[in-house]
């Protein structure tokens, strides 16, 4: 699949990038201390 019709479905329309991830490990590694078993999705809105 060319990678523009990928965007397409993708709510953001943009592929994910390293760095979306280590924010949202930095994030929970910091400032989320009474967060407790939950499943974070970092997929622009694409869940399948």
């Amino acid at each position: 699949m060319p990678l523009k019709e990928l965007k397409k479905g993708i709510p953001l329309r943009r592929i994910g990038k390293p760095e979306d991830v280590s924010e949202t490990v930095l994030f929970l590694a910091d400032s989320a201390a009474y967060i407790t078993a939950e499943t974070i999705n970092v997929s622009g809105g694409m869940v399948r």
